[in-house]
Parts: C-alpha cells; sequence; structure tokens
C-alpha cells in the first residue's frame, strides 16, 4: 500500500487593504482645511437664507390678507379692517424677502474682501505660499486650487440660493415682492448674482497678488468690486434696447414696465421729455382740447418691459463674467512674472 501524497498548501491570497474613506485630497483638501472658518461661514449662511426663505414661503398666504384690501364691516369676503391692521405678517414677509434679497445683491463686496485679504494676500505677507512652492506645488498649481475651489462653492451655493428665492417669490403676493426692475431683487432672482460673487472673487485674488498685504488688499478688493457694481447699475439699462410705446397707453403702462424717459410730442413732430402737460386736465374731451392749445401731438415713453428681463441679465452676466475672466487671465499673468 503506497503512502499518500502531501500536497504543498495553496498560496495565501492576500487581503485587500479596505477603500480609504472618499475626501478631497491634495491641493482641494488643504484649501478647505486652511479656510475652514470661511467655509463654515458660508454653509451657516446658506442655512440661513434657506430657513428664511421656507419661513417666507409658510407665511406668504397671511401675509398676502394683511397686504391686502379690507372692509368695516367685513363685505363680499373682505376681511374685517381692524384684524388685518392688527396683523404685521406683510412686514415680516418683506422684511424677510428684503434680507435675503439684499444679501445676495452685496456677495461680492465681502467675497471680494475675503479673497483679497484671506485667501490670497495672508498667504502671501506670511510667507506661507512660498513655502509651499518650494515643496512639490507649483505656482500655478497653487493659484488654480486657490480659485477652483471656492469658485465651484460660490457657484454652487449662490445658484441654490437664487433658485429657492424665486420659487418663494413665485407662490407669493405680487403686491408684496417689488418690481423685477428694484436693484436688490433684480440681482438676487438672476443669474448675476453667481456672475458677481465670481467676478468679486476673481478681482480680490488679483487685488491679494498685487498688494501681497491682507488688510491693503481687503480694502483694495472691496473698492474696487463696489466701483463694479455701481458702473453696472448705471450702465444696466443700455445693455438691451429699449422699447418706445406712445399715446395714451404711455400715460397708462403697468407696474411692471420700468420707464426711462416719458413726455410729450409737439404738432411739428418734436418731443420734449420729462414732461406730461395736458395729463391732469380732466376728461379725454379736456386733455384733448389742452393738447390741441399747447400744440401737442402725443405722448411717450421709453421703457423696458419685464420680458427684457431675461435679455438683461444674461448680457451683464456675460460682462461679469468677461471681468472676471480678465481679472483671472492678470493674476496668473502677474504670478508667472513674479515666480519666474
Amino acid at each position: 500500500m503506497s503512502a499518500p501524497t502531501l500536497r504543498p498548501p495553496p498560496p495565501a491570497v492576500p487581503s485587500r487593504p479596505a477603500p480609504a474613506p472618499l475626501r478631497p485630497s491634495g491641493l482641494t483638501w488643504t484649501v478647505l482645511r486652511l479656510h475652514r472658518a470661511a467655509l463654515i461661514v458660508w454653509v451657516a449662511a446658506l442655512l440661513v437664507a434657506g430657513a428664511v426663505l421656507a419661513w417666507m414661503y409658510v407665511i406668504a398666504p397671511d401675509a398676502g390678507v394683511a397686504g391686502g384690501p379690507c372692509a368695516t364691516p367685513p363685505v363680499d369676503g373682505l376681511p374685517d379692517c381692524a384684524t388685518v391692521d392688527a396683523m404685521t405678517t406683510d412686514d415680516i414677509y418683506n422684511a424677510g424677502l428684503d434680507l435675503v434679497a439684499t444679501a445676495l445683491t452685496y456677495l461680492m463686496l465681502p467675497v471680494a474682501a475675503w479673497a483679497g485679504a484671506a485667501l490670497i494676500g495672508r498667504e502671501l505677507e506670511s510667507g506661507t505660499a512660498q513655502l509651499a512652492w518650494t515643496q512639490s506645488v507649483s505656482p500655478v498649481r497653487w493659484l488654480a486650487a486657490k480659485l477652483a475651489v471656492p469658485a465651484v462653492l460660490l457657484t454652487a451655493g449662490t445658484t441654490a440660493a437664487v433658485l429657492l428665492h424665486v420659487w418663494v417669490r413665485r407662490d407669493g403676493n405680487g403686491n408684496l415682492l417689488g418690481a423685477w426692475y428694484d436693484s436688490d431683487i433684480y440681482l438676487s432672482i438672476g443669474p448675476t448674482a453667481v456672475a458677481y460673487a465670481l467676478a468679486g472673487l476673481a478681482l480680490g485674488a488679483l487685488a491679494g497678488l498685487v498688494l501681497r498685504k491682507a488688510l491693503p488688499a481687503a480694502g483694495a478688493a472691496f473698492a474696487v468690486t463696489l466701483a463694479l457694481s455701481y458702473l453696472m447699475q448705471a450702465l444696466r439699462p443700455s445693455l438691451w434696447p429699449t422699447t418706445t410705446t406712445t399715446g395714451r397707453t404711455a400715460l397708462d403702462l403697468p407696474p411692471d414696465v420700468l420707464v426711462l424717459e416719458h413726455g410729450v410730442v409737439t404738432s411739428d413732430g418734436r418731443r420734449i421729455g420729462n414732461d406730461l402737460a395736458c395729463v391732469g386736465s380732466g376728461t379725454q374731451a379736456q386733455i384733448r382740447a389742452c393738447m390741441k392749445n399747447s400744440r401737442l401731438g402725443d405722448f411717450w415713453a421709453t421703457v423696458h418691459p419685464e420680458s427684457h428681463f431675461w435679455p438683461l441679465q444674461l448680457v451683464e452676466s456675460g460682462v461679469l463674467l468677461a471681468v472676471a475672466g480678465a481679472a483671472t487671465a492678470a493674476a496668473f499673468a502677474l504670478l508667472r512674472r513674479r515666480t519666474a
């Protein structure tokens, strides 16, 4: 009887290491860790804005009643004026929407100051950036990460806040929301809010690279971005062709129309601006008689109707993104020259 054949044991299968948890790494993780205070403030601001807008959505029906017509005693379904006068829901509703709109409108200013001071200026002033460049990080990669990470967070957060703001306003009372062309409202319900934030980020980074000190860079970035805001506000009506209307419709324009100029047309065809003679003359016959005696032929008005909202938004956003692109290109060019 033969002895059993001894077989070698099977080779041990190497155990696979547990997968590492998914988290940012490299420069992205460094930027998030270094500026975690700003990240926490940004997330907290978004949560507060979301909570305020959700509350405004809940109280919108009561705000509509408080801001609507009433009668004493109540008739035809109208509430009692004594009850309506005691309600402050419409004031709270207006204050909540105004708070969010103002925050979105002027978001670019703190973003620019932070980018100039903490994001770029402080690291150049303290030498942290130069130390990173001596390691495995090139200056170009360093600046790209410094701009890309906050740009993504700003774009995502601002877009979410704008969409939520638009959703709340759409379901609210039109009498309480204000006109679309009011500066705070206009900048908080469209893509210009995101474009302004990105322009502020780029201008702040450029100011930080130019001045290389935190406080001067913050002040310069704030001032330049504020000047850009005022300039764009002044140029906004001319960013898209206006519409000119004549006749009685020039006097009875709806409230959602932005009136830029108005006046009268003389019998020989000349337009006189900022003159609405004969408007308060009484009946239609009296108005016609007044116009005939004053040698006036018609009324006219130059306006932006509500249909111009999106063209104006897109053109202004394009201009702001061009400013952001130019500031970013200038920042990279300056960095390459200094670190050549």
